[in-house]
C-alpha cells in the first residue's frame, strides 16, 4: 500500500498548511485490544513463539520496534527476529482489518472539528504514525475518519518517527501540495512527536489526550501544548498560522 493508501489526490495549487497527525492518542484514543492482540497473534503463527505487550510500554513506538521488542522478551534471537518481521507484519495487518471493532465513538476531543475546518480551509492532511500502515488506514476507517486525509507516512516505511516524518514532507513537496510558504505542523501526543516535527523545522502541537502528561509534554518545548484538539488556543493558533501563510 502506498504513501497514500491508493488514494488519488488533485491539488489545482500548493496549500497553505501542512498538517500531520500521529494516530493513537491523538486522533483515536481507548480503541481496545485489537491492535495489541495482532501483534501477539502475528508472532504465534508466523514462529510459533507465545510473546506478550502488556509489559511494554507501547505509546510512541514503531509497531515494528514493539514487536521486536516483545521478541526478545521472549528469548527470540535477533536475527530470526528480523528475518520473520515483515511476514509478522503482514499477518498483523490482516488480524486486525478482520477484527478491529467500530471506532466512530472512539475519537478524540475536538478531532472532528478541527479536521473538518482544515479541509475547508485547503490544508494538506497527512499522518505520522507508528501503525503498519493498513492497520492505521483501517482503524480511521472505522472511526470515521479516513476520508480526512490525503496521505500518511507508516511504521514499514522508515525506521524512525523522524525519518518517517521527512517521508511525509519529501512526499508533499514532490506531489506540489506544499511551497516554500506553506506553514508545516505536526500535531502528537507524545515526546517522539514533538522531537520527529522539531528535527524538521515543524511546528508542533502537543495534545494530552494520550498517556503523557501535560508537565512532560511541556517539557519538550511544543509550539503549543493542549489537553485537547478541543481547545480554543488551537483554533486561535491555527486561524493566525493560516492568516500568515496566504
Amino acid at each position: 500500500m502506498g504513501i497514500d493508501g491508493k488514494r488519488k489526490v488533485l491539488r489545482p495549487r500548493p496549500a497553505p498548511l501542512l498538517a500531520l497527525f500521529d494516530i493513537d492518542g491523538t486522533l483515536v484514543r481507548r480503541a481496545g485490544s485489537t491492535h495489541r492482540d495482532a501483534l501477539v497473534v502475528a508472532v504465534r503463527k508466523a514462529l510459533g513463539v507465545e510473546t506478550r505487550n502488556d509489559n511494554i510500554a507501547l505509546h510512541g513506538k514503531l509497531d515494528h520496534d514493539i514487536l521486536m521488542e516483545m521478541m526478545a522478551h521472549a528469548g527470540v534471537a535477533r536475527r530470526r527476529a528480523q528475518a520473520a518481521l515483515p511476514r509478522i507484519c503482514q499477518i498483523a495487518e490482516r488480524y486486525y482489518l478482520r477484527r478491529v471493532p467500530d471506532l466512530r465513538r472512539k475519537a478524540c476531543p475536538g478531532v472532528r472539528r478541527l479536521l473538518r475546518r482544515l479541509r475547508q480551509r485547503a490544508a494538506v492532511v497527512g499522518l505520522v504514525s507508528g501503525n503498519l500502515s493498513r492497520i492505521g488506514w483501517k482503524k480511521l476507517a472505522r472511526a470515521g475518519l479516513r476520508h480526512c486525509f490525503d496521505f500518511g507516512a507508516f511504521a514499514e516505511m522508515a525506521p524512525t518517527r523522524i525519518e518517517l516524518a521527512g517521508l511525509a514532507l519529501a512526499e508533499a513537496a514532490e506531489r506540489g501540495w506544499v511551497h516554500g510558504k506553506s506553514a508545516g505542523v505536526l500535531i502528537g501526543d507524545t515526546p517522539n512527536d514533538i522531537e520527529a516535527g522539531r528535527a524538521h523545522g515543524l511546528h508542533t502541537i502537543a495534545v494530552a489526550t494520550g498517556l503523557c502528561s501535560m508537565e512532560e509534554l511541556r517539557e519538550c518545548r511544543p509550539t503549543l501544548c493542549v489537553p485537547d484538539l478541543s481547545h480554543p488556543a488551537v483554533s486561535e493558533w491555527f486561524s493566525t498560522v493560516l492568516l500568515k501563510s496566504r
